[in-house]
């Protein structure tokens, strides 16, 4: 089966893509394109994956970088690929041929381009990360190594949405305490319930942060079963394990 790749207009031309579940060797319940080796799918099967991810992006395999995403605001910087994997959630370059890998299964993917700097970017942005700070010190990073956040456009890829998102009152209290006016990122549900709107808080994030362009491509992982791994429903489902989602830019 063809991978089926999502694009974004603002990140063109530079080689990059939210990749779907669609084409990839997995079975079962990672059925498709399951890229996380943090996962209990065949290794095997994953190498596979994750080396038809890396064609499409006209990469070598261990040109394909990804992380040990932890949920934090750690960001670091490439020239070359690493000897081993690193400990951060998010990765900023200016090397043409590495391609920055980010994975997920209802966290934010996202990435970021300064066509005229010449820096790229990705970070995994989970409610965590993204209330810690991940996203600015992307933006941070990428302006250390020559870019302008005035010039920098970011795109959130597919992600658990707000109709999905259900979560308890101690949720909710931490983020006012943070700030009360993140209320807005949250409605009503059943009994003391809310709907936390994680998409609208990181495109919040990135543009008080100043970033030139920030958008969401509108995809839900929770609510397309046949499209996109998702935590949250895996957990409904009583499933053992879940796949992971690949989000990948490259100069």
């Amino acid at each position: 089966m063809t991978l089926e790749i999502l694009t974004a207009d603002c990140l063109s031309p530079l080689r990059h893509g939210f990749f779907t579940r669609k084409g990839g060797a997995s079975s079962g319940i990672f059925a498709g394109l399951n890229c996380g080796p943090g996962s209990s799918d065949q290794a095997d099967v994953v190498a596979i994956n994750r080396a038809r991810a890396a064609n499409a992006m006209n990469l070598a395999p261990d040109h394909l970088v990804t992380l040990s995403q932890v949920h934090s605001a750690d960001v670091v910087t490439l020239e070359e690929p690493p000897e081993e994997k690193l400990r951060a959630d998010a990765m900023v370059t200016r090397t043409p041929g590495l391609g920055l890998g980010i994975l997920t299964a209802d966290c934010q993917p996202v990435l970021f381009a300064d066509h005229e700097a010449g820096v790229v970017g990705a970070a995994h942005a989970g409610w965590r990360g993204s209330i810690s700070g991940v996203l600015e010190a992307t933006l941070d990073a990428m302006e250390a190594i020559g870019a302008n956040r005035k010039n920098i456009s970011a795109v959130i890829g597919p992600t658990i949405s707000q109709a999905a998102y259900e979560v308890g009152p101690e949720f909710f209290d931490t983020f006012l305490s943070e700030d009360p006016a993140y209320s807005r990122f949250f409605a009503g549900g059943k009994g003391d319930r809310m709907q936390f709107d994680l998409p609208s808080f990181g495109l919040f994030r990135l543009r008080q942060a100043g970033i030139g362009h920030a958008e969401w491509c509108g995809h839900c992982t929770f609510a397309r079963p046949d499209l996109f791994y998702s935590y949250r429903r895996t957990t409904h489902a009583r499933e053992a394990d879940y796949g992971r989602l690949i989000s990948i830019i490259r100069l």
